[in-house]
């Protein structure tokens, strides 16, 4: 299932996405690489869900499931604190999802109703999805970088037909083929906004918990309020989907076409800085998905090097002459063929190529020509 953000353009507008092996940039929902998105002749492979784990001194991770999709679940991490356990991350909205967590907690000795706040690290549906139920079930505080609550904040004004009607005019500006906007048109799937935070925690803001020395790391990039949290005195660090140990978090540019924002050139700053905490080196580094990881500063430069191997690539590509947006990506190496693609996975590999296009632009290697309804790009000489 694929969900479609239309929110402030100001920076990216994905759903919870990861998707990018080394190979190349990936297709996003939720975190569905481009060799997993199949046109429906294949069901995807779903990743087993691991156990509760005890990871010491009052910490815990509980895998919550996201039920019927490969991405197969979020780390739910839970402190125990003075006044109640605070969550890092809430998971997806799912009877199945609620029902892990509660279990999840109970496995740590505490009880959902006893869970005094989460800190969402984004607004992503399989991170913030259960804040709803969460509030209902324990009258917990929920707390979100502003940038991403305004997000919501703005989803929650649009009916999803406008959204929806955004996305199709997106399309067909990027030159999209008619059977693909038809397509998009006749079954639009958009995000449902989760219930909105009623904290905010900004950049280098510690969390007002005795006994917990939780700090924000703010990282924009894969969304514009994604937040890492770092826990110095345990040398711990949070990544939510900002860093991975082994695929890259999606970040796409919307609407398509737009000329404000540079998420991209956002998210490499934000790796950079992330790989020059101090004592980056000997962090244990805790995400939302995968495995735990050290060697934090050698993980963000791949992950910098990667993108910057494919900002150059099409750079190169731009030589041949004024492109648009779709003539660009389909043109691209994806590890899925192009034609095995569904049109919800190919718009997002077009919102990441659009991504690309809006750093080179800011770097002034490449340009946009043509008239406002089909722009073309091509490097500038």
């Amino acid at each position: 299932m694929f969900y479609f953000v239309e929110h402030l353009s100001a920076g990216p507008q994905s759903p919870d996405f990861v998707g990018t092996p080394p190979e190349g940039p990936g297709i996003p929902f939720p975190r569905i690489e481009p060799d997993s998105v199949s046109s429906g002749k294949a069901v995807p492979t779903m990743r087993e869900v691991p156990p509760v784990e005890d990871l010491g001194e009052g910490l815990w991770s509980i895998p919550v499931p996201v039920p019927h999709n490969p991405i197969g679940f979020t780390y739910v991490y839970v402190l125990s604190a003075t006044g109640g356990p605070v969550l890092i991350d809430t998971g997806w909205n799912h009877d199945d999802s609620w029902t892990a967590l509660v279990e999840g907690l109970a496995r740590t000795g505490h009880g959902v109703d006893e869970v005094q706040g989460a800190v969402v690290t984004h607004f992503h549906p399989d991170h913030s999805g259960l804040t709803g139920r969460l509030r209902e079930a324990s009258d917990a505080w929920i707390a979100m970088h502003p940038r991403d609550i305004a997000i919501l904040e703005n989803l929650a004004g649009q009916a999803p037909e406008e959204r929806a009607a955004s996305m199709v005019a997106q399309m067909t500006r990027a030159g999209f083929p008619a059977e693909d906007v038809d397509a998009f048109r006749a079954s639009p799937t958009v995000f449902r906004s989760p219930a909105i935070p009623d904290r905010t925690l900004g950049d280098g803001e510690p969390l007002d918990i005795p006994g917990v020395a939780l700090r924000a790391v703010w990282t924009p990039g894969h969304t514009p309020g994604h937040l890492c949290l770092h826990l110095a005195d345990r040398d711990l660090l949070f990544t939510g989907d900002h860093v991975l140990p082994r695929i890259t978090p999606h970040v796409g540019q919307f609407p398509l076409d737009s000329t404000k924002g540079d998420p991209l050139g956002d998210f490499l700053s934000s790796q950079a800085r992330t790989g020059r905490l101090p004592d980056a080196e000997r962090l244990l580094c805790l995400p939302s998905h995968e495995q735990r990881f050290t060697g934090l500063p050698e993980r963000t430069r791949a992950i910098i090097d990667h993108h910057e191997e494919r900002l150059a690539r099409m750079a190169d590509l731009l030589r041949k002459g004024p492109t648009t947006l779709w003539e660009l990506t389909s043109g691209l190496e994806w590890r899925r063929s192009w034609e095995d693609m569904r049109v919800s996975a190919r718009h997002m590999a077009t919102s990441e190529t659009a991504a690309h296009l809006r750093t080179l632009e800011e770097r002034g290697l490449v340009e946009r020509d043509g008239s406002m309804e089909l722009p073309r790009w091509a490097t500038i000489t």
